[in-house]
């Protein structure tokens, strides 16, 4: 979900339209939005599971402190998507416990 408009704010400033990969699937998203907020936008949530309990886990607090987003990308395990950047070609994949591997 995204916002269109605000009624204080106005319009948000428009974003280049960009592709990425989560899980091998292609996917568009806006330029330097969270990389959360694309995976929510394309209707992914859940972005790991958990090592003990394989419990699975999205956006919570979407402030960067629970991590409950992490996911990998590019190849960088606990990366916490709700404050990270979306960027061209990206590469994001759900994280198993500490790593992409299911266990």
């Amino acid at each position: 979900m995204r916002i269109k408009e605000h009624p204080i704010l106005g319009k948000p400033p428009e974003k280049r339209t960009i592709e990425f990969t989560c899980d091998g699937k292609t996917i568009t998203g806006l330029e330097g939005e969270p990389i959360a907020m694309a995976l929510e936008a394309a209707g992914i949530l859940i972005h790991r599971y958990t090592k003990k309990h394989h419990q699975p886990r999205g956006v919570f607090c979407a402030i960067g402190r629970c991590t409950d987003c992490v996911m990998v990308v590019n190849g960088q395990p606990n990366v916490r998507t709700c404050i990270t950047p979306l960027e061209e070609g990206m590469k994001v994949q759900t994280q198993y416990g500490v790593s992409a591997q299911e266990q």
